[in-house]
C-alpha cells in the first residue's frame, strides 16, 4: 500500500529515524490504512549533497546545531 519517502540530512541517528517510522506509521493508520501495509524509505542525504539557495546546506547553516 503506501510507500513513504523521507529525505533527511545525514547524521540523525538510528533512534530517531525509528521513532520517526513508528510516527509516520502511526499517522498514516490513523486515516485508517492497516499499519501493517505502511512503508517507510529514510534516505540520509550529506549536507555537502544538500541545496538551499543556491549553496550547500553545509555551507549555509554551517553555524546551526543540529537538535538534540
Amino acid at each position: 500500500m503506501p510507500i513513504v519517502h523521507v529525505d533527511c540530512w545525514e547524521g540523525i541517528g538510528e533512534e530517531k529515524v525509528k521513532k520517526m517510522i513508528r510516527g509516520i506509521t502511526k499517522a498514516i493508520a490513523d486515516v485508517g490504512i492497516p499499519a501493517h501495509a505502511v512503508e517507510i524509505v529514510v534516505y540520509e542525504i550529506p549536507k555537502t549533497h544538500w541545496g538551499i539557495g543556491g549553496e550547500p546546506a553545509s555551507e549555509k547553516l554551517k553555524d546551526v546545531s543540529p537538535p538534540k
